[in-house]
């Protein structure tokens, strides 16, 4: 009887796919660099199921022609902080943060996500949160609650005591102080811990403060913030871990011992020198420009005067280093650092003069 059952149940026919055929002008083919003339996508249960002009579909399925457009494949932010977004006011953001509980926060992330997918953004790595929201966000998305790219994330950054990393100066009796749990570490062995700590809770990227920051008081933009040995540590036990390694990095000082330490990827890279540059090229160490902070820093008078000096100095640098990198060949990843500017306008990093 069970074997006959079974065998009912085999032939029960499973229903169809659900198809949808997209036409258009043009398909820009990235693993081949060109483009494909006329272009055709069948998507099968939200499945790419064929790519090409030769693309072809069972009679009945839906089509639909869009015109004269091109194609593109799901493009990838390298630098994004999907679980916040800077208004207009730096002070007003700097109250709401401290007064909003993450469960509150974890609403704007989740719109934020959808904006950013919407642009045709279906990957991004997420570098630098707090509380757990992006690892929230991320596995939200993941398993179907919530709309988002594919997220990558580093939960806490990791740095230095007073740097980049650490909480604004605060009065310590009024704002909690971060610990190396929270990423702040001082000596070799407690930034290793601090590796450890964002592994153990599922960080797939590791995010450290090689340099000072634009938007942080108390520190000086270029200045190192940690050592070399450090740097090194922290490199290390992520690629033992399996993890890539990120430098927050204005300075050429702190980019030289990160790229000595064996970073994967250098973000911002505002005072680069054409010397570090090259060391780059030669180690095959990633820039991430973000080009497109250029918008929220040009609006100067938002900031507080100290954050203004520094964002002037790092956008007279950027547009030096930019174009030297360019010259001489550095891989160049795009990530936008979305937060800082509104996301879902993620690919005006792609034409950064006129954003």
């Amino acid at each position: 009887m069970l074997l006959a059952l079974l065998s009912l149940v085999a032939a029960v026919e499973s229903p169809p796919p659900h198809r949808i055929l997209l036409r258009a002008a043009h398909l820009f083919d990235a693993r081949k660099g060109v483009l494909v003339s006329p272009a055709a996508v069948l998507v099968e249960d939200a499945r790419i199921a064929q790519v090409g002009a030769d693309a072809s579909a069972p009679a009945g399925t839906e089509t639909i022609d869009l015109g004269d457009s091109t194609l593109l494949p799901g493009l990838m932010d390298a630098h994004e902080h999907l679980t916040f977004e800077a208004g207009p006011s730096w002070y007003k953001d700097e109250v709401e943060l401290l007064q909003r509980p993450a469960t509150e926060q974890a609403h704007f992330a989740s719109a934020y996500a959808r904006r950013v997918l919407e642009a045709g953004f279906t990957t991004v790595r997420d570098l630098g949160s707090s509380e757990y929201i992006d690892l929230g966000l991320r596995n939200a998305i993941r398993d179907g609650f919530v709309v988002g790219p594919r997220m990558l994330v580093a939960l806490y950054p990791i740095g230095a005591r007073g740097g980049h990393a650490d909480i604004d100066p605060f009065p310590a009796d009024r704002i909690v102080p971060s610990g190396v749990r929270q990423g702040i570490c001082a000596g070799p062995d407690q930034c290793r811990d601090a590796v450890r700590w964002q592994a153990k809770y599922g960080a797939d990227v590791i995010k450290f403060m090689a340099s000072g920051g634009v938007l942080s008081f108390g520190d000086t933009v270029d200045a190192p913030q940690l050592t070399l040995e450090e740097m090194a540590a922290i490199v290390d036990e992520a690629h033992r871990l399996g993890r890539r390694a990120a430098a927050h990095c204005h300075g050429d000082a702190a980019a030289k011992a990160a790229i000595k330490a064996g970073v994967d990827s250098i973000e911002h890279g505002s005072f680069l020198t054409r010397e570090t540059l090259l060391s780059m090229k030669k180690a095959g160490t990633y820039l991430v420009p973000t080009l497109l902070t250029r918008l929220a820093l040009a609006k100067q008078d938002t900031f507080p005067p100290p954050i203004q000096v520094k964002a002037r100095a790092a956008m007279e640098a950027q547009a030096r280093m930019i174009k030297q990198a360019i010259e001489i060949g550095v891989r160049i990843a795009l990530g936008t650092d979305s937060a800082v500017t509104p996301h879902g306008r993620n690919g005006r990093e792609l034409r950064p003069r006129g954003c």
